[in-house]
């Protein structure tokens, strides 16, 4: 039988039960996107960095500029949707544009930097718990058992229903963004018309000395927005939800953090933010949210950080899981992680072997007696947005390929995410460059850490080379539609891929 034209046929005979399907509207989707941002450990983190050892002054009218890139590489990632629903994402559109081997490369990439992502997420956590119960209650704790506490609560969490997972995320992210405002709107209001200026969207200040830098930082805090497709399908009505959230995510983020990052360099005043930042980067928001919402305000903000790392965790929790079900539904796994209970529609066993997954890995740590913050978190986290930006490079180019086969050129479909992707693989290169920048650091087993996604990679080819040639069935699988077309669906889909 014929295949309809852009899905490829699903296969129910073999494919396992879904997850819960029309769970997630566009608002669930864009808050857990979000919170896996981690926007307010961006903010506190990340763009002072930028502000200290980047272009400084520049960096909002960078972030603006690194949001727009990404725009365009969600242009084409979306109209992807209609033709390939699978909750693989990167994965499977890498699969169907490239080939299977590739795409099988593609998800051993993906799991290993999601992972990494999240435990290093899980170590800042750790530490800034332990942290800030010995600042309130003079009380020291051991970071290791803040470790357990968290892998437990985040388990039970993912292991639920979707929509409690999406509820606590919500009412973080609401929370942390909220405290950010009420900053920016203090700093605006305190500077006046008189005291605002212009000079960080200015292209002498974008593209001055540590430019490079910069965009490293702003693309670490945007990557995390792609997972949208990772939930398509939960989602309600997902040729319109799944879009709908991408976009959503990339402005909000976008907005926020050019916006916030403004008045950081508006508090301080453009010419003396450079100086100010790399004098204390990382106590930087801090001193200016004491400054303008006094003791009470900093103090919050620092709970709030917590919470936006524990949102953050869970978040990816809930991505890695969805990935490890996508791929053992189409045979790349084991299969038992490809099981979902029958009352919460989650993938509850991909949710037993990543919890023991992240503590395996942190309590490796925890026995080679080393900080959860200046080793985990440093080591894992850049290698992470490495890897998700090597796979968001080669996503965005080949969803051209993809529709130039079909004979569809238009600028949404091809010339769009092509031009992401020379920009986003631009951004690579300066990060793999200056990784130690990121890093902070100088030691080369730290440094290369990257280059282990090459085995990693040449690993998943070959697996890809050896069903190809001994398991031609499974092959066939590889990166096709497992989510089940609804009523009404296929109308909209032929409508949204125009």
């Amino acid at each position: 039988m014929a295949e309809t034209a852009g899905t490829i046929a699903a296969q129910p005979a073999t494919a396992p039960s879904g997850l819960m399907a029309g769970t997630l509207g566009s608002g669930d989707i864009i808050f857990m996107i979000l919170a896996c941002a981690a926007p307010m450990g961006v903010l506190a983190g990340l763009i002072p960095l930028a502000l200290a050892f980047g272009n400084g002054v520049g960096t909002p009218g960078t972030l603006l500029l690194v949001c727009g890139a990404m725009l365009l590489f969600a242009a084409g990632y979306v109209r992807m949707i209609p033709h390939i629903r699978n909750a693989g994402a990167f994965y499977a559109y890498i699969a169907a544009s490239l080939n299977k081997e590739a795409g099988i490369a593609a998800a051993y990439v993906a799991v290993a930097a999601y992972v990494c992502a999240a435990t290093s997420i899980l170590g800042a956590l750790c530490f800034f718990l332990s942290d800030f119960v010995r600042q309130m209650l003079g009380v020291s704790t051991r970071w290791e058992l803040w470790a357990v506490a968290s892998i437990a609560l985040v388990a039970w969490l993912g292991y639920h229903k979707i929509t409690m997972a999406a509820k606590v995320l919500t009412v973080a992210l609401l929370l942390e963004v909220g405290v950010i405002l009420v900053l920016d709107l203090a700093i605006l209001v305190d500077k006046g018309w008189a005291g605002i200026s212009f000079a960080s969207f200015t292209p002498a200040a974008i593209f001055a000395p540590g430019l490079g830098i910069s965009v490293i930082y702003a693309i670490n805090g945007c990557v995390g927005f792609e997972a949208t497709a990772i939930y398509q399908e939960e989602a309600r009505d997902r040729e319109r939800t799944i879009p709908r959230a991408t976009y959503g995510a990339i402005l909000v983020l976008g907005t926020f953090y050019v916006l916030s990052s403004w008045c950081l360099v508006l508090s301080i005043t453009p010419g003396d933010v450079k100086a100010a930042a790399g004098a204390d980067p990382g106590r930087l928001v801090a001193r200016v949210a004491e400054r303008y919402l006094g003791g009470i305000g900093r103090d919050v903000l620092s709970l709030l950080t917590i919470t936006s790392l524990f949102a953050s965790v869970l978040g990816f929790f809930n991505n890695i899981t969805r990935y490890l079900f996508a791929l053992a539904r189409d045979g790349l796994a084991p299969g038992v992680l490809a099981r979902v209970h029958p009352r919460h529609g989650s993938p509850s066993a991909a949710c037993f072997v990543l919890t023991a997954i992240l503590s395996l890995v942190v309590g490796a740590f925890a026995l080679a007696g080393l900080d959860p913050l200046l080793n985990l978190a440093t080591s894992l986290s850049s290698m992470g947005a490495v890897g998700l930006m090597l796979l968001l490079t080669t996503t965005s180019l080949s969803v051209p390929i993809f529709f130039a086969r079909r004979g569809e050129v238009s600028f949404g479909k091809t010339l769009a995410p092509f031009l992401g992707g020379v920009l986003i693989a631009i951004a690579t290169y300066l990060s793999l460059t200056n990784y130690s920048a990121l890093t902070g650091t100088t030691l080369a087993i730290v440094n290369d850490l990257p280059f282990l996604f090459v085995p990693l990679a040449a690993a998943g080819f070959l697996h890809g080379l050896y069903l190809k040639r001994r398991r031609p069935a499974l092959y066939a699988r590889v990166g096709t539609t497992q989510v089940d077309i609804l009523p009404g669906e296929e109308k909209a889909g032929a409508m949204a891929a125009a």
